[in-house]
Protein backbone atom coordinates (compact mmCIF):
# COMPACT_ATOMS: atom_id res chain seq x y z
CA UNK A 1 0.00 0.00 0.00
CA UNK A 2 1.15 3.61 -0.54
CA UNK A 3 2.86 5.23 2.42
CA UNK A 4 0.19 7.88 2.94
CA UNK A 5 -2.49 5.18 3.33
CA UNK A 6 -0.36 3.23 5.80
CA UNK A 7 0.30 6.45 7.72
CA UNK A 8 -3.45 7.22 7.78
CA UNK A 9 -4.25 3.77 9.17
CA UNK A 10 -1.62 4.10 11.91
CA UNK A 11 -2.98 7.56 12.74
CA UNK A 12 -6.51 6.19 12.97
CA UNK A 13 -5.31 3.37 15.23
CA UNK A 14 -3.54 5.89 17.47
CA UNK A 15 -6.68 8.06 17.63
CA UNK A 16 -8.71 4.99 18.54
CA UNK A 17 -6.31 4.05 21.34
CA UNK A 18 -6.43 7.58 22.74
CA UNK A 19 -10.24 7.69 22.48
CA UNK A 20 -10.45 4.34 24.29
CA UNK A 21 -8.44 5.66 27.23
CA UNK A 22 -10.49 8.86 27.41
CA UNK A 23 -13.86 7.10 27.00
CA UNK A 24 -13.09 4.73 29.87
CA UNK A 25 -13.12 7.71 32.21
CA UNK A 26 -16.38 9.31 31.09
CA UNK A 27 -19.88 8.43 32.26
CA UNK A 28 -22.35 9.15 35.03
CA UNK A 29 -19.41 8.49 37.37
CA UNK A 30 -16.05 9.96 36.31
CA UNK A 31 -13.34 7.32 36.61
CA UNK A 32 -9.89 8.67 35.68
CA UNK A 33 -7.40 6.07 34.53
CA UNK A 34 -4.88 7.02 37.22
CA UNK A 35 -7.12 5.39 39.84
CA UNK A 36 -5.65 2.06 38.69
CA UNK A 37 -2.44 2.78 40.58
CA UNK A 38 -3.83 5.17 43.17
CA UNK A 39 -4.15 3.77 46.70
CA UNK A 40 -7.45 3.74 48.57
CA UNK A 41 -9.71 3.57 45.50
CA UNK A 42 -10.42 -0.16 45.41
CA UNK A 43 -14.19 0.28 44.94
CA UNK A 44 -13.78 2.69 42.00
CA UNK A 45 -11.07 0.48 40.53
CA UNK A 46 -13.43 -2.48 40.65
CA UNK A 47 -16.18 -0.48 38.89
CA UNK A 48 -13.72 0.55 36.18
CA UNK A 49 -12.49 -3.01 35.62
CA UNK A 50 -15.81 -4.85 35.75
CA UNK A 51 -18.27 -2.33 34.25
CA UNK A 52 -16.63 0.54 32.38
CA UNK A 53 -13.74 -1.23 30.61
CA UNK A 54 -15.82 -4.17 29.24
CA UNK A 55 -18.34 -1.69 27.84
CA UNK A 56 -15.70 0.42 26.13
CA UNK A 57 -14.06 -2.65 24.59
CA UNK A 58 -17.44 -4.04 23.53
CA UNK A 59 -18.14 -0.77 21.69
CA UNK A 60 -14.90 -1.28 19.75
CA UNK A 61 -15.73 -4.86 18.82
CA UNK A 62 -19.38 -4.22 17.86
CA UNK A 63 -18.57 -1.05 15.92
CA UNK A 64 -15.79 -2.78 13.99
CA UNK A 65 -18.01 -5.78 13.24
CA UNK A 66 -20.91 -3.70 11.91
CA UNK A 67 -18.64 -1.52 9.77
CA UNK A 68 -16.87 -4.52 8.27
CA UNK A 69 -20.20 -6.26 7.60
CA UNK A 70 -21.37 -3.18 5.70
CA UNK A 71 -18.11 -3.09 3.74
CA UNK A 72 -18.51 -6.74 2.70
CA UNK A 73 -22.17 -6.33 1.75
CA UNK A 74 -21.47 -3.33 -0.45
CA UNK A 75 -19.04 -5.46 -2.43
CA UNK A 76 -21.25 -8.55 -2.36
CA UNK A 77 -24.30 -6.69 -3.68
CA UNK A 78 -22.16 -4.23 -5.67
CA UNK A 79 -24.31 -1.46 -4.25
CA UNK A 80 -23.16 1.52 -2.14
CA UNK A 81 -26.43 1.50 -0.17
CA UNK A 82 -26.08 -2.07 1.07
CA UNK A 83 -26.20 -2.04 4.87
CA UNK A 84 -27.21 -4.66 7.47
CA UNK A 85 -29.97 -2.42 8.85
CA UNK A 86 -31.40 -1.06 5.61
CA UNK A 87 -31.54 -4.45 3.88
CA UNK A 88 -33.29 -6.15 6.79
CA UNK A 89 -30.38 -8.38 7.81
CA UNK A 90 -30.22 -6.86 11.29
CA UNK A 91 -33.99 -7.29 11.52
CA UNK A 92 -33.67 -10.97 10.63
CA UNK A 93 -31.11 -11.40 13.38
CA UNK A 94 -33.30 -9.39 15.77
CA UNK A 95 -36.31 -11.59 15.11
CA UNK A 96 -34.30 -14.75 15.80
CA UNK A 97 -32.94 -13.31 19.07
CA UNK A 98 -36.41 -12.13 20.12
CA UNK A 99 -37.65 -15.65 19.49
CA UNK A 100 -34.88 -16.92 21.74
CA UNK A 101 -35.72 -14.40 24.48
CA UNK A 102 -39.45 -15.13 24.57
CA UNK A 103 -39.51 -18.90 24.12
CA UNK A 104 -38.38 -20.95 27.14
CA UNK A 105 -35.07 -22.68 26.42
CA UNK A 106 -32.74 -24.24 28.96
CA UNK A 107 -29.13 -25.07 28.07
CA UNK A 108 -25.76 -25.32 29.77
CA UNK A 109 -24.11 -22.01 30.82
CA UNK A 110 -21.60 -22.10 27.92
CA UNK A 111 -24.31 -22.80 25.34
CA UNK A 112 -26.53 -20.15 26.90
CA UNK A 113 -23.74 -17.63 26.28
CA UNK A 114 -23.48 -18.44 22.57
CA UNK A 115 -27.11 -19.40 21.89
CA UNK A 116 -28.36 -15.83 21.18
CA UNK A 117 -25.52 -15.39 18.68
CA UNK A 118 -26.34 -18.71 17.02
CA UNK A 119 -30.00 -17.71 16.76
CA UNK A 120 -29.02 -14.30 15.37
CA UNK A 121 -26.67 -15.96 12.88
CA UNK A 122 -29.46 -18.18 11.53
CA UNK A 123 -31.81 -15.20 11.20
CA UNK A 124 -29.17 -12.95 9.60
CA UNK A 125 -28.02 -15.66 7.20
CA UNK A 126 -31.55 -16.44 6.02
CA UNK A 127 -32.27 -12.76 5.41
CA UNK A 128 -28.95 -12.31 3.60
CA UNK A 129 -29.57 -15.31 1.33
CA UNK A 130 -33.05 -14.09 0.40
CA UNK A 131 -31.80 -10.61 -0.44
CA UNK A 132 -28.78 -11.92 -2.33
CA UNK A 133 -30.87 -14.27 -4.48
CA UNK A 134 -33.41 -11.57 -5.27
CA UNK A 135 -30.72 -9.04 -6.12
CA UNK A 136 -29.10 -11.51 -8.53
CA UNK A 137 -32.39 -12.14 -10.30
CA UNK A 138 -32.92 -8.44 -10.95
CA UNK A 139 -29.32 -7.39 -11.65
CA UNK A 140 -28.85 -5.57 -8.35
CA UNK A 141 -31.47 -2.91 -9.04
CA UNK A 142 -31.15 -0.22 -6.38
CA UNK A 143 -34.87 0.43 -6.07
CA UNK A 144 -35.73 -3.27 -5.87
CA UNK A 145 -32.98 -3.91 -3.34
CA UNK A 146 -34.31 -1.18 -1.07
CA UNK A 147 -37.89 -2.41 -1.49
CA UNK A 148 -36.84 -5.92 -0.51
CA UNK A 149 -35.08 -4.48 2.54
CA UNK A 150 -38.19 -2.51 3.49
CA UNK A 151 -40.34 -5.63 3.15
CA UNK A 152 -38.01 -7.77 5.28
CA UNK A 153 -37.76 -5.05 7.91
CA UNK A 154 -41.56 -4.80 8.01
CA UNK A 155 -42.06 -8.58 8.28
CA UNK A 156 -39.44 -9.04 10.97
CA UNK A 157 -40.68 -5.96 12.82
CA UNK A 158 -44.20 -7.35 12.83
CA UNK A 159 -42.94 -10.73 14.05
CA UNK A 160 -40.97 -9.06 16.88
CA UNK A 161 -44.13 -7.09 17.74
CA UNK A 162 -46.10 -10.32 18.07
CA UNK A 163 -43.39 -11.79 20.30
CA UNK A 164 -43.40 -8.61 22.41
CA UNK A 165 -47.16 -8.95 22.81
CA UNK A 166 -46.70 -12.55 23.98
CA UNK A 167 -43.83 -11.73 26.36
CA UNK A 168 -44.00 -10.99 30.07
CA UNK A 169 -43.03 -7.62 31.58
CA UNK A 170 -39.34 -8.44 32.04
CA UNK A 171 -39.03 -9.83 28.50
CA UNK A 172 -40.92 -6.84 27.07
CA UNK A 173 -38.55 -4.36 28.68
CA UNK A 174 -35.56 -6.36 27.49
CA UNK A 175 -36.87 -6.45 23.92
CA UNK A 176 -37.73 -2.73 23.94
CA UNK A 177 -34.32 -1.56 25.15
CA UNK A 178 -32.51 -4.11 23.03
CA UNK A 179 -34.44 -3.00 19.91
CA UNK A 180 -33.08 0.56 20.29
CA UNK A 181 -29.49 -0.62 20.64
CA UNK A 182 -27.52 -0.51 23.86
CA UNK A 183 -24.18 -1.67 25.24
CA UNK A 184 -25.38 -1.49 28.83
CA UNK A 185 -25.26 -5.26 29.32
CA UNK A 186 -21.52 -5.46 28.65
CA UNK A 187 -19.64 -8.07 30.67
CA UNK A 188 -16.31 -9.79 30.24
CA UNK A 189 -18.09 -13.03 29.30
CA UNK A 190 -20.16 -11.41 26.52
CA UNK A 191 -17.12 -9.48 25.29
CA UNK A 192 -15.14 -12.70 25.07
CA UNK A 193 -17.95 -14.44 23.21
CA UNK A 194 -18.28 -11.67 20.60
CA UNK A 195 -14.53 -11.32 20.16
CA UNK A 196 -14.09 -15.07 19.69
CA UNK A 197 -16.47 -14.87 16.72
CA UNK A 198 -15.30 -11.54 15.29
CA UNK A 199 -11.52 -12.05 15.13
CA UNK A 200 -11.49 -15.23 12.99
CA UNK A 201 -14.12 -13.68 10.70
CA UNK A 202 -12.05 -10.51 10.24
CA UNK A 203 -8.97 -12.59 9.41
CA UNK A 204 -10.90 -14.57 6.78
CA UNK A 205 -12.20 -11.39 5.14
CA UNK A 206 -8.73 -9.81 5.31
CA UNK A 207 -7.28 -12.79 3.40
CA UNK A 208 -9.89 -12.12 0.69
CA UNK A 209 -9.00 -8.42 0.32
CA UNK A 210 -7.46 -8.84 -3.14
CA UNK A 211 -10.42 -10.97 -4.22
CA UNK A 212 -12.84 -8.26 -3.07
CA UNK A 213 -11.02 -5.82 -5.35
CA UNK A 214 -11.63 -8.15 -8.29
CA UNK A 215 -15.30 -8.69 -7.38
CA UNK A 216 -15.85 -4.95 -7.66
CA UNK A 217 -15.16 -5.30 -11.38
CA UNK A 218 -18.13 -7.69 -11.76
CA UNK A 219 -18.69 -11.43 -11.46
CA UNK A 220 -17.78 -12.26 -15.05
CA UNK A 221 -14.57 -10.22 -14.99
CA UNK A 222 -13.57 -11.74 -11.64
CA UNK A 223 -14.23 -15.24 -13.01
CA UNK A 224 -11.96 -14.62 -16.00
CA UNK A 225 -9.26 -13.38 -13.62
CA UNK A 226 -9.30 -16.71 -11.78
CA UNK A 227 -11.73 -16.08 -8.91
CA UNK A 228 -14.05 -18.88 -7.83
CA UNK A 229 -16.94 -16.43 -7.59
CA UNK A 230 -19.58 -18.75 -6.12
CA UNK A 231 -17.32 -20.03 -3.35
CA UNK A 232 -16.15 -16.54 -2.43
CA UNK A 233 -19.73 -15.26 -2.38
CA UNK A 234 -20.78 -18.05 -0.02
CA UNK A 235 -17.87 -17.30 2.30
CA UNK A 236 -18.72 -13.59 2.29
CA UNK A 237 -22.39 -14.34 2.99
CA UNK A 238 -21.52 -16.45 6.03
CA UNK A 239 -18.91 -13.98 7.30
CA UNK A 240 -21.15 -10.93 6.99
CA UNK A 241 -24.06 -12.77 8.64
CA UNK A 242 -21.78 -13.89 11.47
CA UNK A 243 -20.53 -10.34 12.10
CA UNK A 244 -24.07 -8.95 12.17
CA UNK A 245 -25.28 -11.80 14.36
CA UNK A 246 -22.57 -11.34 16.98
CA UNK A 247 -23.22 -7.60 17.15
CA UNK A 248 -27.03 -7.77 17.21
CA UNK A 249 -27.18 -10.60 19.76
CA UNK A 250 -25.21 -8.57 22.31
CA UNK A 251 -26.01 -4.92 21.59
CA UNK A 252 -29.35 -5.01 19.79
CA UNK A 253 -30.06 -3.15 16.57
CA UNK A 254 -27.55 -0.33 15.98
CA UNK A 255 -28.13 1.17 12.57
CA UNK A 256 -26.12 2.99 9.90
CA UNK A 257 -22.61 2.08 11.12
CA UNK A 258 -22.25 -0.31 8.20
CA UNK A 259 -23.53 2.31 5.74
CA UNK A 260 -21.58 5.40 6.82
CA UNK A 261 -18.17 4.03 7.76
CA UNK A 262 -17.14 2.15 4.56
CA UNK A 263 -18.12 5.19 2.46
CA UNK A 264 -16.05 7.56 4.59
CA UNK A 265 -13.07 5.19 4.47
CA UNK A 266 -13.27 4.79 0.68
CA UNK A 267 -13.51 8.53 0.18
CA UNK A 268 -10.74 9.33 2.67
CA UNK A 269 -8.29 6.50 2.01
CA UNK A 270 -8.70 4.32 -1.04
CA UNK A 271 -10.99 1.87 -2.82
CA UNK A 272 -8.36 -0.84 -2.29
CA UNK A 273 -9.80 -3.30 0.23
CA UNK A 274 -6.37 -3.87 1.72
CA UNK A 275 -6.95 -0.39 3.14
CA UNK A 276 -10.76 -0.39 3.32
CA UNK A 277 -11.00 -3.49 5.54
CA UNK A 278 -8.71 -2.34 8.39
CA UNK A 279 -9.89 1.24 7.92
CA UNK A 280 -13.54 0.21 8.28
CA UNK A 281 -12.84 -1.83 11.41
CA UNK A 282 -10.91 1.02 13.05
CA UNK A 283 -13.33 3.77 11.99
CA UNK A 284 -16.40 1.72 12.93
CA UNK A 285 -14.94 1.05 16.36
CA UNK A 286 -14.12 4.75 16.76
CA UNK A 287 -17.59 5.92 15.68
CA UNK A 288 -19.50 3.58 18.01
CA UNK A 289 -17.13 4.32 20.89
CA UNK A 290 -17.79 8.06 20.52
CA UNK A 291 -21.55 7.48 20.15
CA UNK A 292 -21.70 5.25 23.22
CA UNK A 293 -19.66 7.72 25.26
CA UNK A 294 -22.10 10.47 24.31
CA UNK A 295 -25.03 8.16 25.16
CA UNK A 296 -23.56 7.67 28.64
CA UNK A 297 -22.82 11.34 29.30
CA UNK A 298 -25.36 13.56 27.51
CA UNK A 299 -28.28 12.76 29.82
CA UNK A 300 -26.35 11.45 32.86
CA UNK A 301 -27.22 9.90 35.25
CA UNK A 302 -29.75 8.45 32.78
CA UNK A 303 -28.57 6.77 29.58
CA UNK A 304 -29.66 7.22 25.97
CA UNK A 305 -29.84 4.15 23.68
CA UNK A 306 -26.80 4.35 21.43
CA UNK A 307 -28.83 3.15 18.44
CA UNK A 308 -30.76 6.43 18.51
CA UNK A 309 -27.56 8.45 18.20
CA UNK A 310 -26.21 6.42 15.29
CA UNK A 311 -29.56 6.77 13.52
CA UNK A 312 -29.45 10.55 13.97
CA UNK A 313 -26.07 10.53 12.28
CA UNK A 314 -26.81 7.93 9.62
CA UNK A 315 -30.23 9.03 8.38
CA UNK A 316 -29.02 12.35 6.84
CA UNK A 317 -26.10 10.48 5.27
CA UNK A 318 -28.49 7.93 3.80
CA UNK A 319 -30.66 10.68 2.28
CA UNK A 320 -27.58 12.30 0.79
CA UNK A 321 -26.52 8.98 -0.77
CA UNK A 322 -29.98 8.44 -2.27
CA UNK A 323 -30.02 11.90 -3.87
CA UNK A 324 -26.46 11.40 -5.08
CA UNK A 325 -27.35 8.05 -6.66
CA UNK A 326 -30.46 9.57 -8.22
CA UNK A 327 -28.41 12.42 -9.67
CA UNK A 328 -25.93 9.99 -11.22
CA UNK A 329 -28.73 8.06 -12.94
CA UNK A 330 -30.51 11.16 -14.32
Amino acid sequence: MPRHITFSLYTLALMLALATVLASGFGALRLPVNLLWREGDDALRQIWLTIRLPRVLLALVVGGSLALAGCVMQVLFRNPLADPGLLGISSGAAFAVALWVVLPFTLSPLLMLYAPMLAAFVGALMATMVIFLLSRQHHGSLSRLLLVGIAINALCGAAVGVLSWLSNDAQLRQLSLWGMGSLGQAQWSTLLAVTSLMLPTVLIIWRLAATLNLLQLGEEEAHYLGVDVRTVQRILLVCSALLVAAAVAISGVIGFIGLVVPHVVRMGLSADHRAVIPGSVLAGAFLLLVADTLARTLVAPAEMPVGLLTSMLGAPWFLWLIFRQGGQHD
